[in-house]
């Protein structure tokens, strides 16, 4: 492996790359599909479909997710106390559009429950974790929010899958 020229400026290298080609890169590399929800002071529930989420610490119990700050519910995730985190079966697929289409009336069709604390959360997601807002990163157009899971509701299934820009399942 060899080691970064410390006179070249991080951005010199990082524009050597076009966004479509960096994009192409990434699709290649599976991942889990989740919906991640929350509730605005004034009660109005929020949410949006994300495949950058992982598990960040055991102890204490953290995950991030990353969160396009362009989306609909970027600022009320940027204020927000706790979310939901519902991990999405292949049964999920018209769920995951419809929180992912910018615009879209997320909670107005069925498939979704309050979580023992009050959050919207998936019907029959594989799981949900419901979290407390413990930290925000900025991260060029995303912001990476962590959270500490403070509740776990475990459910059963395969997982849904995003690979080359599209929803699938495992074989």
């Amino acid at each position: 492996m060899t080691e970064l020229d410390p006179d070249i400026p991080d951005t010199a290298v990082a524009s050597e790359v076009a966004s479509e080609e960096f994009r192409a890169a990434m699709g290649r590399f599976p991942s889990g599909v989740v919906v991640v929800t929350t509730r605005c002071p004034d009660g109005t529930p929020r949410g949006f479909t994300a495949s950058s989420f992982c598990s960040v610490s055991l102890d204490p119990p953290m995950v991030l997710v990353c969160l396009a700050n362009s989306a609909d519910s970027a600022a009320s995730f940027a204020r927000c106390d706790r979310f939901a985190v519902s991990v999405l079966a292949p049964l999920h697929r018209p769920l995951a559009e419809r929180f992912a289409t910018k615009g879209a009336d997320k909670f107005g069709a069925a498939g979704l429950r309050l979580s023992p604390g009050g959050l919207p959360a998936v019907e029959r997601a594989l799981s949900v974790l419901e979290c407390a807002a413990h930290a925000r990163h900025p991260a060029g157009d995303h912001t990476v929010l962590i959270g500490r899971v403070t509740g776990v509701r475990l459910g059963e299934g395969a997982p849904m899958v995003y690979y080359n820009r599209s929803f699938r399942t495992l074989a």
